[in-house]
C-alpha cells in the first residue's frame, strides 16, 4: 500500500515540476536569447523602428478606436453566451430552441445594424499636416 502512495506522490511531484518549468521556462529562454547590445532606440518606451517626434501629449487617438473596442467586447461577451446554448441545444424539445437561438442572433444583428446606422464603422479621413 505504501508503494502506491509513493507512486502517487511521484506523479504529483512531476506535475508540480512540469508546472514550475512551464511557468519559469519562458523567462529563462528569453534571458538566454535576448539581445545583449543596448542602444538609444532600445531604451525608448515604444520600440517600433520609427523615430518618435514630439511629446506624448501630441498624440490623439480618435474615438473610433474606443468604439471598435467596445463593440468587440460586447460581441465577444455575447458570443460567449452562444456556447451554453449550443451545449443545451439537444435538451430543448421541438423548435423552441431554434426560435430562441434565432431571436438571440437577431438581437446581436440589430446591435450591429444600430452601430452601422450611427456611423461607428465609418472612419473619418485623417488630416495630414
Amino acid at each position: 500500500m505504501s508503494e502506491k502512495y509513493l507512486v502517487d506522490f511521484i506523479y504529483v511531484f512531476l506535475f508540480l515540476l512540469g508546472g514550475f518549468l512551464a511557468g519559469i521556462g519562458p523567462f529563462i529562454i528569453s534571458n538566454i536569447f535576448r539581445p545583449r547590445t543596448v542602444n538609444k532606440k532600445t531604451l525608448l518606451t515604444y520600440e517600433c523602428g520609427m523615430d518618435p517626434y514630439g511629446t506624448s501629449w501630441d498624440i490623439h487617438f480618435g474615438i473610433a478606436y474606443y468604439l471598435y473596442a467596445l463593440i468587440f467586447l460586447a460581441f465577444d461577451v455575447d458570443i460567449l453566451y452562444l456556447f451554453p446554448v449550443a451545449t443545451a441545444y439537444n435538451d430543448v424539445p421541438g423548435l423552441r430552441g431554434v426560435f430562441e437561438f434565432v431571436i438571440f442572433v437577431a438581437i446581436l444583428s440589430l446591435a450591429i445594424v444600430y452601430a452601422w446606422v450611427k456611423g461607428v464603422f465609418t472612419w473619418p479621413k485623417k488630416k495630414v499636416y
